[in-house]
């Protein structure tokens, strides 16, 4: 109920300036002696999962996009997060797309964003990294400048890779985000082989330098054909990555309650939110069965319940994460979701 009025207030505002508002007074309220612990008690449940060589302290996570300068972590993890993927980075800070950028569909507990990758740059974010959370997994979901052509995008996630690869615990490579002009024609089989191959190279070079062995996966959109995802499980078996993300936000307006006029008054972006959660699911499904369960998955895409994360599970993925449910439905639901899959 109080979540509920509390919504109330913040729909009131620009989101934009709704998402800022609550995450400084979260800081403000956890540098209160023990509301942290208080927190920590009242919403983090701890049941540990081993997933692409890493112990997870639970299966739910908070996708990329909502913290994308990892300066959140200490307050997101105190509302029960078992990790958070930070970004989406790129190696020189931007702007992103014009505002306004983020769209609330109230009816549909969805949210159309055309964000473009605004973040401080990976610099930047390396040194919010530097004073993270001990215990906490961190994922680093890297993308590439909107002024770089894609012919020169593997030097921007090459870039982000080696930067970054001291500070995360693993990483997400993301060409799926339909926010950056051309970025999805990525996900075409030639130009993907080469920016996973040329990661997985640096990372063999790092290895053999003593370093810690990083995961790395792929996150890929829900609205590629089955032909496209057949390509996607080849991809990852020849190039020996460590998994998917499955799914990104979706270009699909369908099944929506809200009108044609409001959705086309709001125009471009990526859709997420409780519609997209059938498709991703799908997504995950297939992937499991061509690829015979031999690809470790994170599901993400329309989670707004036990029931929906529960799917997810059960499609193939063995991690979940949301980003549009933890605004909608609060945190709450991170514990929820944990309790409920560990019963089954």
């Amino acid at each position: 109920m109080f979540y509920k009025l509390l919504l109330r207030f913040l729909f009131l505002m620009n989101p934009e300036n709704a998402h800022h508002f609550v995450m400084h007074l979260l800081r403000l309220i956890i540098r209160i002696p023990f509301v942290k612990s208080i927190l920590k008690s009242t919403f983090y449940l701890e049941k540990p999962v081993n997933f692409i060589g890493l112990r997870f302290s639970n299966i739910v996570g908070l996708a990329a996009g909502f913290d994308k300068n990892a300066e959140y972590l200490n307050e997101l993890e105190a509302l029960g997060f078992g990790f958070i993927e930070i970004g989406t980075v790129t190696p020189v800070a931007q702007n992103g797309n014009d505002k306004p950028r983020l769209f609330r569909l109230k009816k549909d507990e969805a949210l159309i964003n055309r964000m473009g990758f605004n973040n401080k740059g990976v610099d930047a974010v390396i040194e919010n990294l530097k004073t993270r959370p001990k215990n906490l997994i961190v994922g680093g979901n890297i993308g590439k400048n909107k002024i770089t052509p894609n012919e020169n995008a593997i030097s921007d996630y090459e870039i982000c890779f080696t930067k970054l690869y001291d500070y995360v615990d693993y990483f997400v490579v993301n060409v799926s985000s339909p926010n950056t002009p051309g970025l999805r024609e990525l996900q075409d089989k030639e130009p993907l082989m080469k920016i996973l191959s040329s990661l997985m190279n640096i990372r063999h070079n790092f290895t053999l330098a003593n370093k810690p062995t990083k995961p790395l996966l792929l996150k890929i959109a829900p609205d590629l054909t089955n032909e496209q995802l057949d390509d996607i499980i080849e991809i990852v078996h020849q190039t020996k990555i460590d998994g998917l993300v499955a799914t990104n936000t979706t270009l699909s307006r369908e099944n929506l309650i809200i009108s044609k006029e409001e959705i086309e008054a709001i125009g471009a972006g990526g859709l997420s939110g409780k519609v997209l959660a059938e498709r991703s699911t799908e997504v995950i499904s297939y992937i499991n069965k061509q690829s015979k369960g031999t690809i470790a998955m994170m599901g993400v895409g329309g989670i707004h319940d036990t029931e929906t994360a529960q799917q997810k599970i059960n499609a193939g993925a063995t991690l979940i994460q949301f980003y549009t449910a933890f605004i909608y439905e609060g945190p709450w639901l991170i514990k929820k979701i944990v309790k409920t899959i560990h019963s089954h």
